[in-house]
């Protein structure tokens, strides 16, 4: 059977999926993706250029789907290129985000075509108008913003199935539409995110934090208003007044994934830290970049309280892997974090732009280890209930059309009985 994955950024959300198939006989695997896409052993890369275009002259509600339609006839390139090597999928899973799915019902049109629904933008209720420091859209923007869920309309008419990693997810999508997506999560791998009390994390400066020291910690792909840095920021004033031992490591990068842009000639990490910074202990705040796998775990492993933020949008990987080693959590109270974290069970929730809150929840997190432990031993139950990877492979193959029990002979297993579908 010849499986075929669509995303430009391979293997991404796929990751674990590609790996379970991998390990079974009787799969020929390919993959389409961008010049970033990581070249995976076992998976037959096929990747093209984002081309440089103009689209000033193109209607600016158009202008993204005009983009994406340029993507597409390079994605359609690369499935002719396969199709000419005799690689026909029977299988295709593609993310339909940036528009790769548009030329592939046309080009394999016998392949049972699942998309990967992650969001769908909205002009109220989600991340559009939350944070009251964001730019406020007027009608036109409305309207440009309504049309950027075209390629996924599209995607979800053409396909057979779909799936979304969180409830809150799917529910983003038109509701004619839930029935056609089905929530299955990419999954954790607890074996690898876990407790170690023997953990250490090295600081720039060469000091050693390990599970006895008072660790906050922040974590983020890039340090942005949509993960709210700049709410935590102005938190940390107050953190340090309250506890004088306490460590704070702040892990992201400098660019932008999903916010609006921050201010010219400006990044957002220096924007919101520029504006506390005189009120800041800084040989006590601790800006390390984007961190290697292995650092970026220890530094969770150390974490005294791990705070996570987001407006109404994506569920990040981060929380759930944090919260699988034990980690203190304090998250905001948004919508997509509510249906991992229930407040004083397995994590904390705070309003999402009150920092006093937000900096007495951290506080009373860091004085009460006992009763924090306990959370992080609950909210650790909670991923392993929902979100083992195991689990969430054996969804996913049953979701997008595979006879699992047949074909893994075994080989993928879990220690408890494999729960239905989420509806």
């Amino acid at each position: 059977m010849k499986v075929l994955f669509v995303h430009n950024n391979f293997p991404a959300q796929f990751e674990n999926v590609v790996e379970a198939l991998k390990e079974m006989s009787g799969f020929e695997l390919a993959a389409i993706g961008a010049e970033g896409a990581q070249v995976v052993q076992g998976v037959a890369i096929h990747r093209y250029a984002v081309p440089s275009i103009d689209i000033s002259a193109t209607h600016p509600f158009a202008r993204r789907f005009d983009a994406e339609c340029w993507r597409a006839e390079h994605v359609l390139m690369a499935a002719i290129a396969l199709a000419s090597s005799g690689f026909v999928p029977d299988i295709i899973l593609a993310h339909c985000g940036w528009g790769e799915t548009l030329p592939l019902r046309a080009a394999f049109p016998k392949a049972r075509f699942i998309v990967y629904c992650e969001f769908f933008y909205r002009s109220e209720g989600q991340d559009v108008h939350f944070d009251p420091e964001g730019p406020r859209l007027g009608v036109d923007g409305l309207a440009a913003l309504h049309c950027k869920n075209a390629s996924s309309l599209l995607a979800l008419i053409d396909a057979d199935a779909g799936i979304s990693p969180t409830r809150w997810q799917r529910s983003t999508f038109p509701r004619e539409f839930h029935d056609k997506i089905q929530v299955v999560h990419e999954g954790v791998d607890l074996q690898r995110f876990r407790p170690d009390r023997a953990a250490r994390f090295s600081l720039p400066g060469g000091k050693v934090l390990t599970k006895s020291d008072e660790v906050v910690t922040f974590a983020s792909r890039n340090l942005e208003p949509v993960r709210g840095y700049h709410a935590f920021l102005r938190a940390l004033p107050e953190i340090l007044r309250a506890r004088p031992d306490v460590q704070i490591v702040i892990a992201g990068g400098d660019g932008n994934s999903y916010s609006h842009a921050p201010p010219a000639g400006r990044n957002w990490k220096t924007h919101y830290l520029d504006a506390v910074v005189s009120k800041l202990d800084l040989s006590r705040v601790h800006f390390v970049g984007r961190l290697a796998p292995d650092a970026y775990l220890s530094l969770l492993q150390v974490s005294s309280a791990h705070v996570y933020l987001t407006y109404p949008f994506v569920l990040s990987w981060s929380v759930l892997e944090a919260m699988a080693t034990e980690c203190g959590i304090i998250a905001s109270d948004t919508a997509p974090v509510r249906e991992v974290i229930e407040d004083q069970r397995n994590g904390v929730l705070v309003p999402f732009t009150d920092k006093s809150a937000l900096a007495g929840a951290v506080a009373q997190t860091l004085a009460g280890r006992q009763q924090a432990s306990e959370r992080g031993r609950a909210a650790r139950a909670t991923v392993a209930v929902r979100f083992d990877k195991r689990i969430c492979v054996r969804n996913a193959l049953r979701a997008i059309g595979l006879d699992e029990q047949k074909r893994t002979e075994n080989r993928i297993t879990a220690d408890r009985p494999v729960p239905e579908l989420a509806s």
